[in-house]
């Protein structure tokens, strides 16, 4: 069962937010920067490279001397680390037994000396298995080292938690985007993901194909798909852009924005109010593989702090840019901060 950090934060070792594996003690059966690979880890019973087995992950040599294997992850982003998941996935005679995790704030691509500590201590690991594990702290980081007693290999590295951002910076008439999820916007939740899940739409750059989206299944009943997005930092919405790139016989037939400025509740009671808050974007026809523009269609809602997309009936979307700026004088706080 994935428990709740994991559904109610974001990865932040995806690679498209900047992350990168920096070091590894070894990696002579499998590249480091598989650990952080995007997609689930797979198993090619057939593939060998010229140092053997071919394993979907970060592996390294029988170790014949004393010591233990560890590696270093640079975060594309600070941020909050709220849990872990080590995954074992497809390696069952190789997996280490144990493993302990550190982090640090550093501006060294490598940090070392004094400045780690650790996160999470010694625990047992198991061959193909997902090992979740919560950490308590409100401490934001830069770097986190894995280490595996003694050796073997590690299909994936999770580093669930949250963006924090120094919004003290910004100037309150610069249009920034709210719904980005390198500046710490994360969905909610939705009612389907059954092709992709809505945290793709607020990722950098375009989409890259169409798995590369938010995308639902074919809708049967009456009704309308949705999902909710936490803003980054509470604003005034100025310029909605929806990008259906690569959507062409599945993109939504409409759209309409909601939006709320929220303190105080809960992710769950934020969902089931979603449907019944103000209009902020009016019902707005699509267009197949396009960027749109609906600056001239916003409702003016002030200051808000959450988004519901709704798309008619179903289907698919690329990216959703939402830009505002920060309400003038506002001792608003980023959005984390309004979740219960």
């Amino acid at each position: 069962m994935i428990p709740d950090f994991a559904i109610q934060n974001i990865d932040l070792a995806q690679p498209r937010l900047g992350t990168e594996v920096v070091f590894a003690s070894d990696d002579f059966f499998a590249d480091k920067a598989r650990l952080i690979a995007p997609v689930v880890p797979v198993f090619i019973g057939e593939k060998y490279d010229d140092n053997g087995k071919w394993m979907d992950g970060w592996e390294s040599r029988r170790k014949r001397i004393p010591g233990h294997d560890m590696c270093v992850v640079r975060l594309g982003r600070p941020g909050v680390i709220h849990g872990f998941d080590i995954d074992t996935s497809h390696f069952t005679g190789n997996f280490p037994p144990f493993a302990s995790v550190e982090a640090c704030h550093s501006a060294a691509q490598i940090p070392d000396g004094d400045e780690w500590v650790q996160i999470v201590a010694k625990m047992e690991l198991q061959g193909d298995s997902h090992h979740y594990v919560a950490v308590n702290n409100d401490t934001a980081f830069t770097h986190v080292r894995l280490h595996i007693y003694p050796d073997g290999g590690v299909a994936r590295l999770r580093v669930y938690g949250a963006i924090q951002k120094d919004w003290a910076v910004e100037e309150p008439n610069t249009l920034i985007n709210l719904a980005a999820l390198e500046e710490g916007a994360r969905p909610l939740g939705c009612n389907d993901q059954h092709f992709g899940t809505p945290e793709n739409m607020l990722a950098p750059g375009k989409g890259v194909n169409m798995g590369d989206g938010w995308e639902t299944r074919r809708r049967r009943e009456p009704g309308h798909d949705w999902a909710v997005i936490a803003l980054a930092h509470p604003g005034v919405i100025e310029r909605v852009l929806l990008d259906t790139a690569y959507f062409k016989g599945n993109y939504p037939d409409r759209t309409f924005l909601q939006a709320a400025l929220i303190t105080g509740q809960s992710d769950a009671q934020i969902l089931s109010e979603a449907a019944n808050w103000p209009v902020l974007l009016t019902e707005q026809k699509l267009q197949a593989d396009h960027e749109h523009d609906f600056t001239e269609a916003i409702n003016k809602l002030g200051p808000v702090s959450h988004v519901r997309l709704n798309i008619i009936p179903d289907g698919g979307i690329s990216r959703l840019r939402l830009w505002g700026t920060l309400p003038m004088g506002s001792r608003l706080r980023p959005n984390r901060q309004f979740i219960a």
